[in-house]
């Protein structure tokens, strides 16, 4: 797909890799719609002459205006970036289902709500992306982040099932698995600590403008699933050729929690 002179919709876009797809879009020539709960954030992160719209995105209202202000201004919405999400660590079996329920709505039930805004204006086009930016943690299940997985694993679930569904009318979908990305994710998780193992795995982390651009290459490629950085295939690989032996090594990581 080219960009250029596309209208993007980018959620969570005041930081981390939705700030950075922000930057990334706008050297690509797009006309950028921007949301995020923070202000300052979207200020800081917006180009010039980008829409922004402040707001929690777990909230129909928010949704149905951000969607609604975007059609006023371009008159259309080219690509949704569904980037908007959190972690939780906790062990599955002991969070409380009230952290659950908050994981669930803004990782898999705000994403699939604003996909079911944005598609009937596609639909009339007959053109259009819809960008899930999921996890690694979608691929393989991760024991310190099991409920953060099973959102991600939904989350991918969904992309797959629009993509087929919209195939005929010409709207598209793509999911996007990052490894460890260098943002505020951990800060921002609510739960425990990651394992120690994990932690000490940041030397392999990817910054946001550089998972902003294997996106933004996603895109153009008309990619089904972006994996960044490129060797997560291997550990993907691994855990479907030899799930037990990975199932061994990442439970015995998460003994060090």
């Amino acid at each position: 797909m080219r960009i250029e002179g596309k209208v993007v919709l980018i959620t969570g876009a005041s930081q981390g890799i939705g700030a950075a797809c922000a930057g990334e879009f706008a050297r690509a020539g797009a006309r950028l719609s921007l949301t995020a709960r923070s202000e300052d954030g979207l200020q800081r992160a917006a180009p010039p002459d980008a829409l922004l719209t402040t707001g929690d995105l777990t909230q129909e209202e928010t949704r149905r205006a951000v969607v609604k202000r975007t059609l006023e201004r371009f008159g259309s919405v080219d690509i949704l970036i569904n980037n908007a999400g959190a972690g939780l660590y906790s062990p599955s079996w002991n969070t409380p289902l009230e952290d659950v329920k908050w994981l669930l709505d803004l990782n898999v039930l705000a994403p699939l709500a604003l996909a079911q805004l944005v598609v009937p204006p596609m639909r009339a086009q007959r053109s259009g992306l819809i960008v899930n930016v999921g996890s690694i943690a979608g691929q393989i299940s991760l024991p310190w982040l099991t409920v953060y997985s099973a959102s991600k694993f939904a989350l991918g679930a969904l992309t797959e099932g629009m993509r087929m569904e919209l195939k005929r009318d010409g709207v598209r979908t793509m999911i996007v698995c990052p490894g460890y990305v260098k943002t505020a994710f951990q800060q921002n998780a609510r739960g425990g600590q990651p394992p120690a193992a994990m932690v000490q795995g940041r030397r392999f982390a990817i910054t946001p403008q550089q998972c902003a651009r294997a996106i933004r290459m996603g895109v153009e490629r008309n990619a089904r699933t972006v994996v960044t950085p490129r060797m997560g295939w291997l550990l993907i690989g691994a855990a479907r050729l030899f799930p037990g032996f990975v199932e061994g090594r990442l439970a015995a990581m998460n003994q060090t929690a």
